[in-house]
């Protein structure tokens, strides 16, 4: 029933998002200088402060961390052309945004606009996502993979140590190959030595050492924070997923996606990216748009899950997706409902 008075209440969203859409060139340079500029500012002073106090240079990490957040959201817009008006200055920043965060540019934005393409449907699992399994077939699985399934779902492997894997072998090769994608796995290439040169450049005229025990703290908080915001904007308790032929993208969008009610410090931090169900239902939209967006559409807001920072750690229980239940379960959740059955 909710979801009719969706449909039937934003039939007419395209319009509504519509001028939202239109790049402001002044706000990305703004945006550019206010998020690269404290970035390197930080990273020398991590560099000078190994000097006096490695836990200092940790926790002006923790800091720094949130600036290459807002890099990455750079990047992120680029790669949907949505940035600045120029599809050439787009690429050019996307690259260079690439350089800071590790991530190669085209390939991962060609990822995540099939992920955006696919959201939410059952066929398309782990593209551009956290991959998970439906509570039939991890009933289905072996013992062994159940627990291969437990191990890879646990938190410690999920927020630690895959994003390790992920930043320094999953996106290093191309593992997702749809067609025609020879132009962009020779740019992936080509994208990852560029890294390797640059940083390796930088690593030499530095120092190995320092250089490492200022850069890869970064890295590893980042993948931390991304693979978070990825998490809980996309496996919430009551959430939309459904097979192709029966999927709908408004609601793949408004209830596949979370609005990320954070503190306006992390909000300006995260670059916006909490008003998720916007982003998904257009994503043309720049990063500095959304939230003026979200203010003039509040009936975008009515039927979206909203989670504050404390609610969605609740979300870390969550491991399977119940098709009877439309909902996500955890593993107690979901013992429990088999013994019932």
């Amino acid at each position: 029933m909710q979801n009719n008075e969706l449909i039937e209440t934003l039939k007419n969203w395209r319009p509504m998002l519509k001028k939202f859409q239109k790049p402001n060139n002044r706000k990305a340079i703004i945006q550019l200088l206010n998020s690269f500029l404290p970035f390197l500012g930080l990273w020398v002073l991590m560099y000078f402060s190994l000097n006096w106090s490695y836990l200092l240079t940790l926790g002006l990490a923790a800091i720094a961390t949130f600036f290459l957040v807002r890099i990455f959201i750079i990047q992120h817009d680029c790669g949907h052309q949505s940035f600045l008006s120029s599809r050439k200055v787009n690429n050019f920043i996307g690259i260079l945004s690439s350089i800071f965060s590790t991530i190669p540019y085209k390939y991962w934005s060609h990822t995540h606009n099939a992920h955006h393409a696919h959201n939410g449907q059952l066929e398309h699992r782990g593209l551009g996502d956290i991959h998970y399994l439906t509570t039939e077939e991890y009933h289905r699985r072996s013992r062994w993979g159940k627990l291969r399934y437990r191990i890879y779902r646990n938190s410690i492997v999920q927020f630690l140590i895959v994003p390790v894997i992920y930043l320094t072998v999953i996106i290093r090769y191309p593992f997702v190959s749809l067609k025609a994608w020879k132009k962009i796995r020779w740019n992936h290439v080509i994208n990852n030595l560029m890294i390797v040169a640059i940083l390796g450049s930088v690593a030499i005229l530095l120092g190995w050492q320092k250089f490492l025990l200022v850069h890869i703290p970064v890295l590893v908080l980042f993948g931390t924070v991304a693979f978070w915001f990825f998490y809980v904007q996309h496996q919430h308790e009551d959430n939309y997923k459904e097979w192709k032929d029966q999927w709908d993208h408004l609601l793949a969008s408004i209830q596949g996606s979370t609005y990320y009610k954070l503190p306006k410090v992390f909000q300006w931090l995260s670059g916006n990216i909490g008003f998720h169900h916007i982003h998904h239902l257009n994503s043309r939209i720049p990063n500095y748009n959304l939230e003026a967006c979200a203010a003039e559409n509040p009936l975008i807001n009515q039927f979206v899950p909203t989670l504050t920072f404390r609610q969605s750690l609740k979300c870390i229980n969550f491991k399977l997706w119940d098709e009877n239940k439309q909902r996500m379960l955890s593993f107690k959740d979901y013992r429990k409902f088999r013994k019932v059955e």
